[in-house]
């Protein structure tokens, strides 16, 4: 997928019809995606740039406050200097906000048709305990099975605290392991005593499962989805 930069919408030429095809064309890309029933990365980057001209628009202050840290001082310098241009020149402000809105309402219709099939994806999941669940749950294994009613994909998990503004928040990394073909052998807890069996870094490890009856991509949105939903379950059920 070819993406946008940062700045996309002030770089080179400031044109409103310029800068309307870039956009359309970035986003016939997601939508395209999107129809395959792929969300991620796709989702995640619009949402980005969609928050970035949220920000432009709201404060003066964005061009030193939300840029990636990456960029160096020269870049920064830079950037403010662009900004103080395109402030001082009404034509050209006016052009920028126009661009602005433009892109924040196709970006908005892009966003809510990702976050619908999101949603009916989440819906569709149903996750359960594997036996019984040790009291430290913030590492073990999910077992993720779709409509193809074949294979069991395996993966390790490990939740994260972050802090961000005075607020906690968890994450999820997830390692693949191996895949089980299912059989009347290969059953939910016969995996986990596999797991316990021949992976002794966790001898007692919190073993989830995460199903759907629905086929879906995997890498672009299935585990993505059943990630979260299993953080969400996890925190829900330790409180």
């Amino acid at each position: 997928m070819k993406g946008l930069s940062e700045t996309w919408f002030a770089d080179g030429y400031i044109d409103f019809e310029l800068k309307k095809y870039t956009l359309l064309a970035y986003l016939q890309e997601i939508n395209h995606c999107f129809h395959q029933n792929k969300l991620y990365p796709q989702l995640g980057d619009v949402i980005f740039h969609y928050n970035n001209l949220a920000a432009f628009r709201d404060t003066k202050q964005f061009m030193q406050q939300q840029f990636p840290k990456r960029l160096t001082s020269v870049d920064l310098q830079r950037l403010q200097l662009l900004y103080e241009q395109i402030v001082s020149d009404d034509e050209m402000m006016e052009e920028l906000e126009n661009i602005i809105q433009f892109a924040l309402t196709e970006m908005n219709g892009t966003i809510q048709g990702g976050t619908e099939i999101y949603e009916f994806v989440e819906e569709q999941l149903v996750i359960a305990p594997v036996g019984i669940v040790p009291l430290d749950s913030q590492e073990g294994y999910m077992l993720l099975c779709d409509g193809r009613a074949s294979d069991t994909r395996v993966y390790q998990y490990r939740l994260t605290i972050f802090e961000r503004h005075d607020e906690k928040y968890r994450g999820i990394h997830t390692q693949f392991i191996s895949t089980y073909t299912r059989s009347f052998a290969n059953t939910q807890l016969s995996i986990k005593s596999d797991l316990i069996r021949y992976r002794r870094e966790l001898p007692n490890p919190a073993v989830y499962t995460v199903e759907t009856d629905l086929t879906f991509p995997v890498e672009e949105t299935l585990l993505p989805i059943a990630k979260r939903l299993l953080v969400k379950y996890i925190t829900l059920h330790a409180a």
